[in-house]
């Protein structure tokens, strides 16, 4: 009999035969095989640097202004809109109409470097034909995109005012349109008291919760009110120091060995003119002129300032590094025959962090409450200067002067020593490497392989895939790894940004909002690498089955770890799977006594997503996190260990090493 199938039907088989069989030949959806050899011998290992991995603090996309520093008024002094007067109040805003009150700015503070003020004329009076709304007029403001205020917990809120006459001004916690009243006190005073500048302080406990909330002062009487220096500070902060608790517990769970700060770009300046100076921003907050980073273009009132900086740093546990302007900016620079004013500020931020409390800056950190010295070690002389005209003559003027004083001080040079020797004498080098690409920066790994083992070490102090996705991580991952090969050479490392406000975002290690926030993905990356700093690297060979393409898509490494916790000592195991692919893969450690690998004890890490790009949010914060459990029983004790590398992966193994 003759076949009853048309030949459509045929042709169909035909091609759907064809592309299993494609399937099959070319590796879709099929699993790689792989070896790992650990030689855990005494004799292979190399100690990883103490430093090794650590964080990078810039004042980028409100990382410390309604970020990292717990206060929440947004433009406190009234001066980001310049020295000129009348001048721009935002985000402060109006609370009535032109015919209730006027609302401008003068040159009448009380404080010599913060001299704008809010002068507010109200029109309006309690009573008579013009009386004022019952809730009063006045002026508000929002925070950084809201103020977090949460039931239960204490406020202070200190400002200084002056006026014509007598007061009644209602200080106010609000929802973000006044409505709902989170916590309320009254600053009556009369008019001799407030003739000249007063300070105010009050305590306001929430009566209820609400992210989104505002800072209102208002008043229902007639007459002429000034406002300078207005300041709203939870008090439960980070160890009391001002610090938003949450954001620095992310900090703390990395276990950073180092905190380079307060940037970048923002140390520079477009123009010299707004570089960040330490000097303005020490001494009592009210006095701090506050500063517009002309670079990333927003107004920071330098609550957070170098102190703040180093005590952070102290907080954490970890070792400051701190980078100054060398007198160049994006746009000007100074001449180095003219450069020894800038080296002198440098000289004396140095005593200011290290100096005896009886020193001229030194007994100004004590005035501020640390009469013991700052633990600094490290200083950076710019950042991304190397090629600009002036930046080896200037960064010679320091160099010699900061070892001169400072001969224990480790100097950063901004020039990169990975392929050629410096010119110029350094015990640091300054690295950064920003890419779009996950598969460039993995292959970044390889960058120090030939870099010289004598002279400055690499310190790569910035380095991001720039797109927050899974994707990027794993493409950090693999670079890191790279790192930790060649830490004979490659003393520290951090990523950058570290925050973002949600409202600012395109990438960062940590984002935020008032009242949350989230590791991406390349945080969790990271948190990975924590252990490795002061730990032991041994010799890991790959070999596969596969093409040169797919043995460039995994990646691995293994170091010896000591928990501090319970003393437990471990071999961690790290593989980034950059492939489509799954790996089984074979580890095979030798060098160790024989059983010595407990697997029943034994986990393991997993970093990955459905979707490779998939990234996390405020509505997905876990999205992709690390995900552990134990190891999967693939073997006795003491024998080679099969476990599954899923695709496009960040995996950590912890075997636990126990001695005979």
């Amino acid at each position: 009999m003759g076949s009853c199938k048309s030949p459509y039907v045929v042709l169909l088989l035909y091609v759907l035969v064809f592309f299993v069989y494609q399937s099959f030949a070319f590796g879709v959806d099929t699993n790689q095989t792989a070896k790992l050899v650990v030689d855990a011998s005494e004799a292979s290992g190399r100690p990883i640097s103490e430093t090794m991995f650590g964080i990078f603090f810039e004042e980028f996309n409100n990382a410390g202004a309604g970020g990292l520093w717990a206060e929440l008024v947004s433009n406190r002094g009234f001066e980001a809109g310049g020295p000129n007067v009348p001048s721009n109040i935002d985000p402060w805003s109006i609370i009535g109409n032109e015919s209730s009150l006027i609302v401008s700015t003068d040159r009448s503070s009380c404080f010599d470097r913060n001299k704008v003020a809010l002068r507010m004329e109200v029109l309006c009076d309690s009573q008579g034909a013009n009386s004022c709304p019952d809730d009063g007029v006045g002026i508000y403001n929002p925070g950084f995109w809201g103020m977090n205020i949460e039931k239960g917990k204490t406020y202070s809120v200190v400002l200084y005012v002056r006026s014509s006459g007598s007061i009644n001004v209602s200080i106010s916690l609000t929802g973000s349109d006044g409505l709902q009243k989170l916590a309320a006190a009254n600053i009556i005073a009369s008019g001799s008291e407030v003739s000249n500048w007063k300070k105010f302080k009050v305590m306001l406990e929430a009566q209820g919760t609400n992210p989104n909330s505002r800072l209102q002062l208002t008043t229902t009487r007639k007459g002429f009110i000034w406002f300078d220096q207005v300041s709203v500070m939870p008090l439960d902060t980070y160890k009391g120091h001002g610090f938003r608790k949450d954001l620095v517990q992310m900090l703390e769970d990395l276990k950073p060995q180092f905190m380079r700060f307060p940037g970048g770009c923002f140390v520079e300046g477009a123009w010299l003119r707004n570089a960040f100076r330490w000097k303005e921003t020490i001494g009592p907050w009210e006095e701090r002129p506050g500063h517009f980073g002309d670079v990333w273009m927003y107004w920071t009132d330098n609550g957070l300032g170098y102190f703040e900086f180093l005590q952070l740093a102290e907080d954490l546990g970890t070792l400051p590094i701190w980078v100054f302007n060398n007198g160049i900016s994006h746009n000007d620079e100074v001449d180095t025959a003219s450069v020894l004013p800038f080296v002198q500020e440098a000289l004396d931020g140095l005593e200011f962090a290290r100096g005896n409390p009886n020193s001229t800056w030194g007994s100004l950190r004590a005035a501020m409450g640390h009469p013991e010295p700052f633990d600094l070690r490290y200083v950076g002389i710019g950042n991304e200067d190397c090629g600009k005209k002036n930046y080896r003559g200037n960064y010679l003027q320091f160099y010699t002067a900061i070892k001169r004083a400072y001969p224990d001080i480790k100097i950063i040079s901004n020039c990169d020593g990975s392929s050629q020797k410096l010119d110029h004498p350094a015990d640091l080098f300054d690295f950064h490497f920003y890419t779009d690409d996950a598969k460039i920066m993995s292959s970044m790994a390889h960058q120090f392989d030939h870099t010289s083992r004598s002279g400055p070490k690499a310190f790569v102090s910035e380095y991001a895939v720039t797109t927050g996705s899974l994707l990027a991580a794993l493409g950090e991952a693999g670079f890191l790894i790279g790192l930790e090969k060649n830490s004979d050479v490659v003393e520290m490392a951090s990523y950058a940004p570290l925050f973002s406000n949600d409202r600012r975002a395109n990438f960062a290690a940590i984002v935020f909002n008032s009242s949350h926030l989230y590791g991406t993905p390349s945080y969790w990356m990271q948190s990975l690498f924590s252990e490795s700093s002061g730990a032991t690297i041994f010799n890991a060979t790959l070999k596969t089955n596969s093409s040169t393409d797919q043995v460039e898509q995994l990646l691995a490494s293994a170091i010896s770890w000591k928990n501090s916790e319970n003393e437990n000592s471990y071999l961690r195991i790290k593989i980034v799977n950059l492939g489509t692919n799954i790996v089984n893969l074979k580890i095979v450690v030798d060098g160790l006594e024989p059983n010595s690998i407990n697997l029943s004890e034994s986990t393991k890490t997993v970093l990955t997503s459905t979707n490779v790009m998939d990234e996390n949010s405020l509505n997905e914060p876990k999205k992709v996190i690390p995900n552990r459990s134990l190891l999967e029983k693939a073997g006795k004790d003491g024998e080679d260990v099969e476990v599954v590398i899923s695709p496009n992966s960040f995996t950590s193994i912890d075997f636990l090493i126990e001695s005979s």
